[in-house]
C-alpha cells in the first residue's frame, strides 16, 4: 500500500512535475514545481488555506508520482505534455484542439507555388495566417489564381524542361505561365509572386485594383457575366477587408490578443489573431475545471496548452493581465521561433481597447454557451432531479436501465436494454438478449427473463424503468424477490394513442405532465428502449429472409443470390422461371441454372 507520508519524506529538492492519482490509478492532476519537496508537501499540511477545488482533489489521492527535470522550463513543457496526455479531473483544461490553416508561397522553389497547408515547417517558404475562416482561405487562393497564373504541380521545373515535357492544360487554358515550357524566366516569374505576397501581406490594394480593371475590361467587350463574377469577388474582398479593419492602426506585427470572461466553473477565452494591423480570425475556448481557480492561473493554463501546439507563434501576445510562468513561456516560444517573443499587459493605450474588446466578445460568447448549458442541463441532470423528487429515491439516479421486450407474433423474443449515465445515452453499455427460457408471446415471464440475466453479471443500477404497465413490473419484481434484490422499479406505461403516459409500479401510478422536462426525459428513455428492441429485431428477420432456400443449392453463392432474388423479385418468382431465364440472369451460367430449376422442381 502506498504510503503518502514515507514518499513525501522521498521528495527531492530539484524542480520537476507531480502526478497525483486516485485510488484506482487513474491521474486526477499534474503540477509542476521549482521545488517539488515544498510544492507536494504543502496539500498535506494543513487545509484551512485550501481552496474548496483542492479538498476536494487531496480527498482523492491514493498516491503520487513525480519525474525530475534540470529546470523549470523543461518542468513546464513536461507539465503540458501530460496534462494534454492525461486530462486530469482537477486540472484546468483546454476544451478545443484545434489546427488552423496557413498559406504557403514556396519561394525556396525556382518557380514557387501558393497553396494551403495545416503545418509551418523551417523549409525556408513564406507562411501567412493562421486563418480560422476556411472559406476565406480557399476564396483569397481562387482569387490569386485567377489573377495571377501561378503554377499549381508539384513537377521538378527543371527537368520538365531539360525533358521538354508537355504543358498541363492550365497553361493551354492561360491558368498557368507553363514554367515548364522554358519560355519564363524566373525574375519574371519572380516579380507575379512579389505582388502574391504583398496582397497576403494585407496590401490589398494592387489586388482590389486589377480585379477592377479585369471587371472594366470584361464589360466593354460585353462580356457581362465575367464582369459580374469580378463585382462579385471585389464585394467579397471589401467585406473581408471591412471585417480585418481596425481603429488602431499602429498595431503593424503580428499579434495575438486575448482576454478572458468567466462564470461558475467555465471560462471562455477570445483571442484575436492580427497580422500586418488587421484581424485575419478570431477563435473562441471554452475551459473546464476553472472553479476556485484566480484569473491569473486560468489564462495561464490556457496560454501554456494553447501555444504549446501552435504551429505559428507571433512576435506579440497582448493578453488582458499577468499570467503564470510569464517569463519561461516566453523564454520557450522565443526559442521556438527562433527570435524574442514578447507577453505584454496593456495599461492604457491602443492595445488596451484592443484587449477590452476581445474581453466583450469573451462575455457574449459565454453568456450563449452558459444558456445552451443551461438547457442541456435542465434536460438531463434537472429532469433527474424531478424523477428523484417525483419517485420519493434517496439520491438522483446516477445509472439508470431500461427494458423491452420485441416479438413478432411470439416468434423471435429479444430483450434490449439501453442505460443512461447522469442523464446521457450510454451507449456502449446497451445490451441485446435472446428470450431462451420462454416459448411463445409472452411479455411478462421474458421480461423476467432478461433482468434475471441482466441482473446475474452484478453491478446494480440506481433505477430500473420497464417498457410496460403494471404486469411487467410485477414478473420483474418476482425476480427481485428470489435474487434478494432491492431496486427501485417503474413501468412505463402508455395511452390510448400509443404514447408515453406515465410510470407505474406495484401499489402507485403516476401520469406526467406532458409539457415537463421529465415528461420528455422518461418519454425519451421509452422510445430509446424500443427503437433498440425493434431494429435488432428486424436485422434478425432480415437475416433469416436473405437466409433462403437458396442457400441450400450448390453454386449460389451471395451475389448470385442477390442477382436472382433482385430479378424475380423473390423466392416465388425465381420458383416460377424458365432454365432460359435463370441462365440469362447476371453471374449465372447453364450449370448454376440447371441447379435452381432442378431444386424447386424436386421439391
Amino acid at each position: 500500500m502506498f504510503d503518502i507520508q514515507e514518499h513525501l519524506k522521498k521528495l527531492p529538492d530539484s524542480p520537476g512535475v507531480y502526478i497525483m492519482k486516485d485510488i484506482s490509478g487513474n491521474v486526477i492532476y499534474v503540477g509542476k514545481a521549482v521545488v517539488l519537496k515544498n510544492r507536494v508537501r504543502q496539500y498535506f499540511q494543513s487545509s484551512k488555506n485550501h481552496t474548496s477545488k483542492v479538498k476536494s482533489m487531496v480527498k482523492n489521492i491514493s498516491s503520487f508520482e513525480y519525474i525530475m527535470t534540470d529546470s523549470e522550463t523543461e518542468a513546464l513543457i513536461l507539465e503540458c505534455n501530460l496534462i494534454k496526455r492525461y486530462r486530469p479531473k482537477y486540472n484546468v483544461l483546454l476544451r478545443d484542439d484545434k489546427t488552423y490553416p496557413y498559406i504557403k508561397v514556396t519561394v525556396n522553389e525556382n518557380y514557387p507555388r501558393v497553396y494551403k497547408v495545416r503545418k509551418i515547417k523551417k523549409d525556408g517558404a513564406k507562411y501567412f495566417g493562421p486563418y480560422t475562416n476556411i472559406t476565406a482561405v480557399n476564396d483569397t487562393l481562387e482569387t490569386i489564381r485567377e489573377i495571377y497564373p501561378i503554377r499549381q504541380c508539384r513537377i521538378d521545373i527543371d527537368r520538365a524542361i531539360k525533358n521538354k515535357m508537355r504543358p498541363c492544360l492550365n497553361y493551354h487554358i492561360k491558368k498557368c505561365m507553363g514554367p515548364c515550357t522554358g519560355n519564363v524566366s524566373k525574375e519574371e516569374y519572380k516579380l507575379m509572386i512579389d505582388d502574391v505576397i504583398m496582397c497576403l501581406s494585407g496590401k490589398e490594394d494592387k489586388l482590389m485594383e486589377l480585379l477592377s480593371e479585369k471587371m472594366k475590361e470584361c464589360a466593354e467587350n460585353f462580356r457581362f457575366e465575367e464582369a459580374a463574377v469580378y463585382r462579385d469577388r471585389i464585394k467579397s474582398l471589401e467585406g473581408i477587408v471591412e471585417k480585418q479593419k481596425i481603429d488602431n492602426t499602429s498595431l503593424d506585427i503580428n499579434q495575438d490578443v486575448i482576454a478572458m470572461a468567466r462564470a461558475n466553473n467555465e471560462a471562455c477565452v477570445q483571442i484575436f489573431f492580427v497580422r500586418n494591423g488587421k484581424i485575419v480570425g478570431r477563435e473562441h475556448f471554452i475551459l473546464e475545471g476553472v472553479m476556485d481557480s484566480d484569473r491569473k492561473s486560468i489564462l495561464g493554463s490556457f496560454t501554456k496548452q494553447f501555444y504549446m501546439e501552435q504551429e505559428y507563434i507571433p512576435k506579440e501576445i497582448i493578453i488582458e493581465e499577468e499570467i503564470e510562468d510569464q517569463q519561461i513561456l516566453e523564454d520557450i516560444l522565443a526559442k521556438r521561433k527562433g527570435q524574442k517573443v514578447t507577453i505584454r499587459i496593456p495599461k492604457k493605450g491602443e492595445k488596451k481597447s484592443l484587449v477590452e474588446m476581445v474581453r466583450k466578445n469573451a462575455v457574449e460568447y459565454l453568456e450563449k454557451f452558459s444558456d445552451m448549458n443551461k438547457r442541456k442541463y435542465e434536460k438531463s441532470i434537472g429532469a433527474l432531479e424531478e424523477l428523484k423528487n417525483l419517485l420519493e429515491l434517496d439520491e438522483i439516479p446516477s445509472r439508470i436501465e431500461s427494458f423491452d421486450i420485441s416479438n413478432i407474433q411470439g416468434v423471435d423474443s429479444i430483450g434490449s436494454m439501453v442505460v443512461y449515465t447522469d442523464g446521457k445515452k450510454d451507449r456502449k453499455e446497451y445490451r441485446r438478449f435472446k428470450v431462451e427460457t420462454v416459448i411463445g408471446p409472452n411479455d411478462y415471464d421474458s421480461m423476467a427473463e432478461i433482468v434475471e440475466r441482466r441482473l446475474g453479471h452484478g453491478n446494480y443500477p440506481d433505477l430500473i424503468l420497464l417498457d410496460g404497465g403494471k404486469g411487467q413490473v410485477n414478473a420483474v419484481k418476482k425476480v427481485f424477490r428470489k435474487l434478494g434484490v432491492d431496486i427501485p422499479l417503474w413501468g412505463m406505461y402508455k395511452d390510448d394513442r400509443h404514447r408515453t403516459k406515465g410510470l407505474v409500479n406495484e401499489t402507485n401510478e403516476i401520469e406526467l405532465n406532458r409539457t415537463s422536462n421529465l415528461y420528455r426525459f422518461v418519454s425519451g428513455i421509452q422510445e430509446e428502449v424500443h427503437n433498440y428492441a425493434i431494429t435488432y429485431h428486424r436485422s434478425l428477420r432480415n437475416k433469416k429472409l436473405t437466409k433462403s432456400e437458396l442457400d441450400n443449392i450448390p453454386g449460389i453463392g451471395e451475389k448470385r443470390k442477390k442477382a436472382l432474388l433482385s430479378k424475380f423479385k423473390g423466392i416465388d418468382g425465381i420458383k416460377e422461371a424458365s432454365m432460359e431465364e435463370l441462365a440469362d440472369t447476371e453471374g449465372m451460367n447453364k450449370k448454376s441454372a440447371e441447379n435452381v430449376y432442378n431444386f424447386f422442381r424436386k421439391k
